[in-house]
């Protein structure tokens, strides 16, 4: 099986633990495990219980407690439609594990994580890309995913809300793909873990599960839930669909941590509380972040509608990648370089971070860029 190699991945690997101003994380401020259970009325109480655990594998296929919680995040999604996995990236690989085939077709969106493109093509499927282009929002065009399908075409992958554009495909857009996917009978794989983090609280969005019988969704506790150290995710779908993952997940996970399913089954009866606290900052950081880019005259961008990130189109005749790394060295902020994305002028920003850690990398930004543009 050759893979490609996973371009951000890499970059995150490479350099993240040098930043002092981190604008390239992607979940929202992460919690430590005192802010969590601050949240709970009795956490003296929650730390007993763990006292006399065994730490055996625990619940095979994530406990009970787990599976009703995440359940509750979907309209018509029973505990027995979900399915523990180790993190978002986990719940990914295992459905494209399951349902794909060498000789299947695939269409992904473009750019997204990169995961859903690069996975199914080791596996020796056709994969196209669907491109998603600033002119257009970065939504998908319709009538070019129309022309994409062919009689081979076994799934559509999707990311909703998107890494890394923040662009928000709404419900009747939505309605629309599932549409097209029906009719030459594809599953939809949608990456939903920055599901929620809706900048406008008017707004809703339908997961793909609860609109159509072959939708498959994918979540973590990493981003909304600012929970990345549990590495715990799901894969929310029909049951055949989960039975057929569940076979192929015995060849590469026996359980997820005993651990890991408790403390996110505490975060998930908290759910109201921690979405609170992270949409706040997330709206929050957004305002700060689009009123820098109105002020930045260097800078520009297509304002995200949900999610944490927020891809910036730049005008200065540095590389992507010279530009992230000459940022990291001499001021320590960390942005993500848009060749990691194949989309060179471009970078990738979390702004969901410290507020404080954002408005730093900001001016730091704004400095660097003056540096450039007073020796160009």
């Amino acid at each position: 099986m050759n893979v490609k190699e996973f371009s951000v991945e890499k970059w995150m690997n490479t350099y993240e633990m040098e930043a002092k101003y981190n604008l390239a994380e992607t979940c929202v401020d992460s919690l430590s495990l005192s802010k969590l259970l601050a949240l709970s009325d009795e956490p003296d109480e929650f730390f007993r219980s763990l006292f006399d655990k065994k730490l055996t594998y625990g619940y095979i296929d994530g406990s009970p407690y787990f599976k009703e919680g995440i359940s509750k995040l979907y309209k018509d999604m029973a505990p027995e439609n979900i399915l523990a996995m180790n993190g978002g990236i986990g719940a990914n690989f295992l459905v494209l594990y399951s349902l794909i085939k060498p000789g299947d077709h695939v269409i992904s969106v473009w750019p997204t994580y990169q995961q859903l493109c690069s996975v199914p093509e080791s596996f020796g499927a056709d994969v196209s890309l669907l491109k998603l282009k600033p002119e257009n929002n970065f939504l998908p065009d319709l009538d070019e995913l129309k022309s994409l399908i062919t009689d081979k075409t076994k799934l559509i992958c999707l990311n909703n809300p998107n890494n890394p554009t923040g662009a928000l495909i709404e419900e009747e857009l939505l309605m629309e793909i599932v549409e097209i996917a029906s009719s030459c009978d594809a599953y939809i794989l949608c990456d939903e873990v920055y599901k929620g983090l809706y900048h406008n609280d008017n707004l809703t969005v339908p997961s793909i599960v609860d609109i159509y019988e072959k939708g498959i969704s994918t979540g973590s506790m990493s981003k909304v839930f600012s929970l990345a150290g549990l590495r715990l995710g799901w894969i929310a779908a029909q049951k055949d669909i989960i039975d057929e993952c569940c076979k192929h997940r015995d060849y590469t996970t026996i359980s997820c941590g005993m651990l890991d399913d408790i403390i996110a089954s505490h975060a998930l009866k908290n759910y109201n509380k921690i979405l609170e606290r992270n949409l706040s900052l997330v709206k929050k950081n957004a305002s700060i972040l689009e009123n820098w880019v109105e002020n930045e005259p260097f800078i520009n961008y297509i304002k995200p509608k949900a999610g944490s990130t927020a891809f910036l189109k730049y005008d200065l005749p540095v590389p992507s990648e010279k530009l992230c790394i000459d940022l990291l060295n001499n001021y320590g902020t960390f942005l993500v370089p848009g060749k990691c994305f194949d989309m060179e002028g471009w970078l990738r920003i979390g702004y969901a971070c410290d507020t404080q850690v954002l408005k730093k990398g900001l001016s730091n930004l704004s400095e660097y860029i003056n540096k450039i543009k007073k020796t160009a």
